[in-house]
């Protein structure tokens, strides 16, 4: 029998260790340790940056995006269950707002992208093909059906895993499968009809 790889296991020990702290910091803020939810928020607010980054186009909207999310975690704390990790938990609320804001504000997702630094080894012809190709994955993002979009958006932006996508759009395993794999075909066909024109 294979051993597992010492950066799984380290992967695991890493993950065991930072949802009991999760789970230590949601019990002491519900006991009313405001600093605990503070130390919640700091950990936890990179990922929803990323979440608001890939739904909205500017800082400002990103920024109240965060805000929104921490408030509704904050005000709902007292359902979480523990039944999934907190960072699913968190990831869903966070998901469900940015649909839920997108829907209200027709917000489209700009990977152009704020959040990149143009490379300096690049040179200004390869910057603007760089531009310009993801333009053209974002215009073809934006035209994905809904359900689509926001599994494939979760997939490759957010590098979570079937399951994990499971646990937060409630949306079974193979639908997620079938919905990313067809959103593939689709952006294939698009990208291959820009690159042709």
């Amino acid at each position: 029998m294979k051993s597992k790889p010492v950066q799984t296991i380290a992967r695991s020990i890493e993950d065991f260790i930072s949802q009991k702290k999760d789970n230590y910091l949601v019990q002491k803020t519900l006991e009313g340790k405001k600093e605990a939810f503070a130390e919640l928020m700091t950990m936890h607010q990179r990922r929803v940056e990323i979440m608001g980054y890939s739904f909205f186009h500017n800082k400002a909207d990103v920024d109240d995006f965060i805000q929104d999310v921490f408030i509704k975690v904050y005000n709902n704390l007292s359902t979480f269950r523990h039944e999934s990790k907190f960072s699913t938990w968190l990831t869903r609320i966070a998901y469900t707002t940015a649909i839920n804001t997108r829907k209200r504000t027709h917000e489209n997702e700009d990977i152009s992208d704020e959040g990149q630094i143009e490379s300096m080894y690049l040179s200004p012809e390869e910057q603007q093909m760089r531009k310009i190709t993801a333009q053209a994955v974002k215009q073809a993002m934006e035209n994905l059906p809904e359900h689509y979009y926001s599994c494939l958006n979760l997939y490759f932006f957010h590098d979570m895993a079937y399951d994990e996508i499971a646990a937060i759009t409630d949306i079974p395993i193979n639908t997620i499968k079938s919905h990313i794999f067809r959103a593939k075909k689709i952006l294939r066909q698009k990208l291959k009809d820009f690159t042709e024109s």
